[in-house]
């Protein structure tokens, strides 16, 4: 069933169309998505062969009657750069941009050569950049667009943005990356494309007798290759125009808009081309899928709540580029990801797999490799790693659902992910997104643990299931080594339990599954020749903070007091204050603890329950040693914490709490808010079941 469901997503795919860059092209291919995963798939080879002949006929008619594509090309302007663009810029364009350069960032407010952060030793190594929006639909330039029409570069989907080279701290007035607008209202454009930049298009003949309208300074290719500023805002195009170049000018920000309207027959042709390929899905999944409307209730509200609450956040996430902040985690894995896929594309294997170091350092090296190939099937824009992060509410449901009924797994699910009170207690659903957002792996590696422990929950004697559960907790390590712990314990005490029950194909789909987490010790081996298990900075001081050395001479000065016995003092304090960072929060953190301890040694438990509350104590160790102040690293440890607490206060706290205090338990219960919410919750279980 699973391979059939992926079956149909790859023939949707290939009606749509790839590079999947566009939210509402994204929009359809999640509602598939949903569709093909809540319904039943057909395994009748009769319909698989039509809808097979479905998809190729969509994707050769699209081919057949699609109007030109329009070549377009961008990059990053600085004008110093060893006079790389003096030389490949037509002189009219290259003074014009130089001129309007000196005047916003005059020599009193630049950085000096050779200092950390500095735009200065930037060089571009291409006249235009390259865009992964290219791969499917190649062009001399940085690609080949369907259309232009933007107004803010983050929609534009800039990808040049996050290269490495453009790694800059400096603030405004002098050249910067991006500039944020804090308002919590200011979701949709809480990014303002800081970089100098310019847009170039050349004009196809097909065009002739459309229109280009814009905002800021354009210059227009003349008949004698001359470049002028054209009149007005507007300008038709002319038969004379084919082939010319068309400058748009942002050196300074939020300056350029660009809007071309085609000729109505290459509007006609462009409207056919999106009716065949939405035609052809609808079609595919009437064929391959019976729909269930129901068991889709609850993913469409997951989901939906989800994307909510990142557009609220940051907008840009779903489909845009921003600019990520000079010295992220996210600039360097997206920028060195950027590399590794051209390497791919030039038919570097080997450099691909080199992945921008010779020993891992970085804390995910797993996440450098997911944005080369996430780059692929989407293009310049992030909708990969969206894809993982609107999953979660639906992992976490299952999860919870394994061990108590509904509607409480429901209920927590949906305080999860849109009441953010979880934030007091470590594991709430925008925190995740927020870091995602930026770039980080952290997110990644806690998402693909909690989808391996619900394979793992449900693989059974099965050694495929096995197999797959293994291999999510080795992608959760890869992205995020912080993760072993946890995964140590819930893998070794499956393997345990399988040679209990001598269940020999599940033990080898569980080894066999695990073995590419190995795979960052070879890559170190045989690329930095030396034995690093993970990555190099697992024992940077600035990281792990209290090695077990600090610990024990903190023990020697348990009498007297002294520096080791404050730092372990203050980072246990840390710890028990959880993400949060506030000592309000130690006594729930602590309350939490104490229940996962009880959990972990009582044997009235499911043995599963248990083990997770052992792998959430073992992750919750890990803040012992490394920087509890880092609240992202310790997300996966409170988010385990809270699914035992859910499980033991369902089984144990209210029942005790309603016994100890039936008087004032029975008032809450008859409390009109909470009747509401339990009549929509029922509402709601009822119609999804």
């Amino acid at each position: 069933m699973t391979w059939r469901r992926i079956g149909v997503l790859v023939l949707a795919t290939a009606a749509l169309g790839l590079p999947i860059n566009h939210v509402s092209v994204y929009a359809v291919l999640l509602l598939v998505a949903v569709i093909v995963f809540t319904g039943e798939v057909t395994a009748r080879s009769t319909s698989w062969i039509a809808a097979l002949a479905i998809a190729v006929s969509a994707v050769f008619g699209q081919w057949l009657i699609a109007p030109p594509r329009i070549d377009e090309g961008h990059n990053v302007f600085l004008p110093d750069a060893q006079g790389i663009w003096a030389r490949a810029l037509p002189d009219d364009v290259y003074r014009s941009m130089a001129a309007q350069f000196d005047a916003i960032y005059p020599s009193a407010v630049r950085c000096q050569r050779g200092t950390a952060g500095c735009w200065r030793d930037s060089k571009p190594a291409r006249t235009f950049a390259f865009s992964a929006d290219g791969i499917f639909h190649r062009s001399d330039l940085s690609r080949a667009a369907a259309r232009i029409d933007f107004s803010d570069p983050v929609w534009l989907r800039l990808g040049f943005a996050n290269e490495r080279q453009y790694n800059w701290h400096r603030p405004a007035p002098d050249v910067h990356r991006v500039d944020r607008d804090r308002r919590f209202y200011m979701g949709l454009h809480r990014w303002h494309f800081a970089l100098p930049w310019f847009e170039m298009i050349r004009l196809p003949a097909a065009y002739a007798g459309g229109e280009l309208c814009w905002r800021g300074e354009l210059l227009w290719e003349e008949a004698d290759g001359h470049f002028a500023p054209p009149l007005g805002n507007c300008r038709t195009i002319s038969k004379a125009d084919a082939g010319k170049r068309v400058f748009g000018i942002a050196i300074k920000p939020d300056t350029l808009a660009m809007h071309l309207s085609p000729p109505w027959r290459v509007r006609l042709l462009q409207f056919a081309c999106k009716a065949l390929a939405l035609a052809a899905v609808v079609a595919i999944v009437t064929l391959l899928v019976r729909l269930s409307p129901q068991r889709m209730i609850v993913p469409v509200i997951f989901i939906g709540l989800a994307v909510l609450v990142i557009a609220l956040d940051d907008a840009s996430f779903l489909g845009g580029v921003r600019p990520f902040d000079g010295g992220d985690d996210g600039l360097f894995y997206d920028g060195v990801g950027r590399e590794m896929l051209q390497k791919l594309l030039a038919g570097d294997i080997w450099g691909f797999l080199q992945g921008g170091e010779n020993v891992f350092y970085y804390g995910g090296p797993g996440l450098r490799y997911f944005r080369a190939v996430e780059h692929v099937p989407f293009g310049e824009s992030y909708l990969g790693y969206l894809t993982v992060v609107l999953s979660f509410p639906l992992l976490l449901w299952a999860l919870l659902r394994r061990f108590v009924a509904e509607p409480w797994p429901l209920a927590a699910t949906l305080v999860f992910v849109a009441v953010p009170v979880g934030a007091l207690f470590g594991t709430t659903f925008y925190q995740y997104a927020q870091w995602a957002g930026r770039g980080f792996a952290d997110p990644a590696a806690y998402i693909f643990f909690v989808a391996g422990l619900c394979v793992l929950l449900r693989a059974g004697a099965n050694f495929s299931a096995a197999f797959l559960a293994a291999l999510l907790f080795a992608v959760a390590i890869f992205m995020k080594p912080i993760v072993a712990p946890a995964a140590a314990v819930m893998l070794g005490g499956a393997g345990l339990a399988t040679l209990w029950h001598v269940q020999w194909r599940r033990l080898g789909g569980l080894a066999a599954g695990f073995l590419p987490a190995f795979s960052m010790a070879l890559h170190n081996w045989v690329f930095g020749h030396v034995f690093v298990l993970f990555s190099a900075n697992a024992g940077d001081s600035q990281l792990l903070v209290m090695p077990p050395s600090a610990y024990l001479a903190a023990l020697s000065e348990l009498a007297g007091g002294g520096p080791h016995l404050a730092q372990a003092g203050a980072q246990i304090l840390h710890w028990l204050s959880g993400p949060a960072q506030s000592y309000a929060t130690i006594p729930l953190n602590a309350a939490g603890l104490a229940v996962v301890v009880l959990v972990a040694v009582s044997r009235r438990f499911d043995p599963w329950l248990r083990l997770i509350a052992a792998a959430a104590l073992a992750q919750q160790a890990v803040a012992l040693f490394y920087d509890a102040a880092i609240a992202r690293y310790h997300f996966l440890a409170w988010l385990l914490t809270m699914v035992v607490v859910v499980v033991w206060l369902h089984d144990v706290g209210l029942p005790w709490l309603q016994g100890r205090y039936p008087v004032l338990c029975k008032r809450a219960a008859v409390q009109p808010w909470r009747m509401r919410l339990a009549s929509g919750l029922a509402w709601l279980q009822e119609w999804s079941a």
